[in-house]
């Protein structure tokens, strides 16, 4: 059973969500629904298949610490 939904978005982001669906022969709805789908999968709530799949490639130190990383490279990009 399929229910209607209305959205509000961003002009630009819906003009280019058309073409996108008009490019890989999908409807917008469909795409959104997939999309939603996806996301509220239980598998989703483990991360991203895609994600899964290279996690463990890299070994990070111990003492590594990703928001003392993330303020550097805020810091380079200010300047």
């Amino acid at each position: 059973m399929t229910t209607k939904l209305t959205l509000s978005l961003n002009k630009s982001v819906i003009e280019r969500a058309k073409k996108y669906a008009k490019q890989s022969n999908q409807s917008l709805s469909q795409i959104i629904e997939s999309y939603l789908d996806k996301i509220t999968s239980e598998d989703f709530a483990d991360g991203d298949a895609e994600l899964n799949s290279i996690r463990g490639i890299i070994s990070l130190p111990e003492d590594w610490d990703y928001k003392n990383e993330v303020r550097k490279i805020k810091a380079e990009r200010n300047g």
